[in-house]
């Protein structure tokens, strides 16, 4: 497998894995003015030269739009290898250069979000335990932070207490995201629209600034979604999943 590092040099011509559309589609002009953003702040973006889902975005903790105290660590921001791209070690390619880049960089280790059991949009965390990841603290609507780090005194990464107890104040559903994921720029309108059409309390709240997610009150800030002030879920909503979770939870 060949693997291709995006740049601002080359963002313009390369697809971006997870939204593999033209330019012109609106999920993957979001992601990339979010990436141009990020790489003068460290971000790296490695991904297959073949097109479809297999890639690995990380970038210095300090700036992760995430609450977490991880100072010299590397955040992962998203490992994801679907489809036909499964099965034939990419993701281990792709976290070995992850680690070695870190390494070279002179970070303390890597960080990344998962859960004791697999939720979407998450890493997958038999192969972090695999890899030798350790969960190092946990929010108590079961996201966890896990750590690998290169040195056995180095210290830990730990959610910053706003993130420690997700909830918020605002009766109905609330949605805290941002542009990381491309496919919120998509469905979020369509959710917003679906919620007013049908008379349901929604909420949407977009997160612009590196400052402010990492203040959010929930572990996930690419889309994390509360009603009456409860942790929902991480799991982007179309129309229809909207509406039967709103129906489920209402009950």
């Amino acid at each position: 497998m060949e693997y291709i590092t995006v740049t601002e040099d080359n963002i313009a011509e390369e697809h971006i894995c997870c939204a593999i559309s033209n330019n012109r589609d609106v999920q993957v002009a979001s992601k990339k003015a979010w990436l141009t953003d990020r790489f003068r702040e460290g971000l790296v973006f490695l991904k297959s030269a073949e097109r479809g889902k297999c890639f690995i975005e990380y970038i210095p903790a300090e700036y992760a739009w995430n609450p977490i105290e991880a100072e010299g660590y590397m955040h992962i921001n998203c490992l994801w290898v679907s489809g036909s791209l499964k099965g034939h070690g990419y993701a281990n390619d792709l976290l070995e250069s992850c680690i070695a880049d870190s390494r070279q960089k002179g970070r303390k280790g890597l960080c990344i979000l998962s859960s004791a059991k697999k939720r979407p949009f998450l890493a997958d965390p038999k192969f972090l335990s695999h890899k030798g990841f350790q969960v190092c603290d946990e929010a108590d609507n079961g996201i966890e932070l896990w750590a690998l780090p290169f040195e056995k005194n180095a210290a830990l990464p730990r959610f910053k207490e706003c993130a420690r107890y997700p909830e918020t104040s605002e009766n109905g559903f609330v949605l805290y995201y941002t542009s990381q994921c491309p496919f919120n720029a998509k469905y979020v309108p369509i959710v917003e629209k679906t919620a007013e059409d049908n008379g349901i309390p929604f909420h949407a709240i977009h997160l612009t600034k590196r400052e402010d997610a990492q203040k959010a009150p929930t572990p996930v800030t690419t889309y994390a979604l509360f009603y009456n002030g409860k942790y929902v879920t991480n799991e982007e909503m179309n129309a229809a999943k909207f509406l039967k979770l709103a129906k489920a939870v209402r009950e």
